[in-house]
């Protein structure tokens, strides 16, 4: 099933006239001529479409949280930021197909009562930029944005933003900041942007793959949409796949389907590369906790794991994780989980805003103790200090950059601590270029 990646392969297809014959804009006519924005929201609501950025916060409902005060402006942001290690699949979908983008933006403007709408763009991306900003000149040339759209009386002025580059400004919050030409540092809530957004302002904040999804939604009604997929984990998930597996790239997904399916079937993945076993997947990007191979593939009361939120969380984190943003990282036997953990926790001291001081100090604590233990000169004591700053972070900042920081760490140390204590115990060894622990024993490759 696909819905987002249907024509994603056609000659073209980021073309406006050759988008429109494959049904593109369809859903705009739909909405803004057949339905009450109302009746838009309503649809997603029935979907039981869930934020496809990390959260899973039913998308429909944050839509019913916007306020909707006289004379005051509603925006629409698209958060097409994406720095999370590990996830690439915005990027993909953006630069392939940028009309889809663009449609379920002027859907989910409309059904908001939006009129004007920002996509905010990681800062790398210059050429994804260009691309989307050629692609919304299409929509205005066509009159499917600007003023009186299809003669309905609906005016939506859309604009592309870069960013400049910080992990931070994945949070909604420290993205307004930056949208407004501030520092990119998270804000206080309440309020929520849904009361006081954008310049103070009711504002829905998005991402990419949510608010393209809305189109095919309004095209095919709520109810066939919350059809795909099990339970409360409804439609279709792009997945970013890459690490030791034979065919790395993006996937769309119904969700619902194994795991062990995803990582060994012909059809996604195509197994772990030759002559090597699997051994640890990240299964939602760099922020959720690491799972060995046997707890990716089955959960700990002994039923398979699916590609759900459920059930990639059923356990908790003593035995589970999340599908988060589906950065799906897999690590064969001869990943060094040490060196991981450290290439993380180096990221988010990078990336730490320093606006909270459990966060400012405990990332560059857990850099720096890791760096230690990674480079022969840890102490046995080092691996439950580094349990104990991953603790006092957890829980105890402004946005969720402190537990995306902590949660690998503590992950790591609770499913391979014998890994850690390898690394302290025999430093001559792990020191070695290309020395990987086997659980059998110390070994390394050349």
């Amino acid at each position: 099933m696909k819905i987002l990646t249907e024509h994603i392969d056609v000659p073209n297809i980021d073309s406006i006239d050759v988008f429109m014959k494959h049904g593109g804009y369809s859903a705009v006519t739909k909405a803004i001529k057949k339905m009450t924005p109302d009746e838009v929201t309503e649809e997603v609501k029935k979907s039981g479409l869930r934020g496809r950025g990390g959260a899973g916060f039913p998308v429909g409902m944050k839509w019913s949280f916007l306020a909707k005060p006289e004379g005051v402006p509603r925006y629409l942001v698209c958060n097409a930021d994406e720095s999370e290690p590990g996830t690439f699949k915005d990027h993909y979908l953006m630069w392939k197909s940028p009309h889809t983008l663009i449609e379920g933006m002027i859907v989910s403007s409309y059904a908001l009562g939006a009129n004007t709408s920002y996509i905010y763009v990681r800062g790398e991306l210059m050429y994804v930029i260009n691309i989307l900003e050629k692609a919304i000149q299409e929509a205005y040339d066509k009159g499917l944005l600007g003023k009186n759209i299809l003669g309905s009386g609906y005016d939506l002025d859309l604009f592309v933003q870069p960013g400049g580059g910080a992990y931070i400004c994945g949070e909604e919050t420290a993205l307004l900041e930056s949208l407004e030409g501030k520092r990119g540092n998270p804000r206080n809530k309440p309020p929520f942007p849904a009361v006081k957004g954008l310049w103070q302002c009711p504002t829905v904040v998005n991402n990419v793959e949510s608010i393209a999804a809305t189109s095919w939604i309004v095209n095919n009604g709520g109810d066939a949409y919350a059809a795909i997929g099990v339970g409360r984990s409804t439609g279709t998930k792009l997945i970013s796949a890459s690490g030791h597996i034979k065919k790395p790239g993006v996937y769309e997904i119904p969700l619902g389907i194994t795991v062990e399916d995803f990582i060994y079937s012909d059809e996604w993945c195509g197994g772990i590369r030759d002559g090597h076993k699997l051994k640890a997947v990240v299964a939602g990007g760099s922020s959720v906790p690491i799972l060995p191979a046997e707890l990716i593939l089955t959960t700990a009361a002994g039923e398979k794991r699916l590609m759900t939120y459920e059930s990639l969380s059923d356990g908790g984190f003593a035995t589970g994780t999340m599908l988060g943003s589906g950065g799906f990282v897999v690590m064969d036997e001869t990943a060094c989980i040490v060196h991981n953990t450290l290439t993380f926790a180096k990221f988010y001291h990078h990336e730490s805003c320093g606006q909270c001081s459990p966060c400012r100090e405990g990332t560059g604590w857990m850099d720096k103790v890791l760096h230690r233990i990674e480079h022969g000169q840890g102490r046995k004591e080092d691996i439950d200090l580094l349990v104990d700053v991953a603790k006092k972070i957890e829980g105890n900042t402004i946005c969720p950059l402190g537990d995306a920081a902590s949660w690998p760490v503590a992950a790591a140390i609770r499913h391979f601590r014998d890994e850690f204590e390898w690394h302290i115990e025999h430093p001559e060894l792990a020191t070695k270029p290309g020395a990987v622990f086997m659980r059998k024993g110390a070994s390394w490759t050349k």
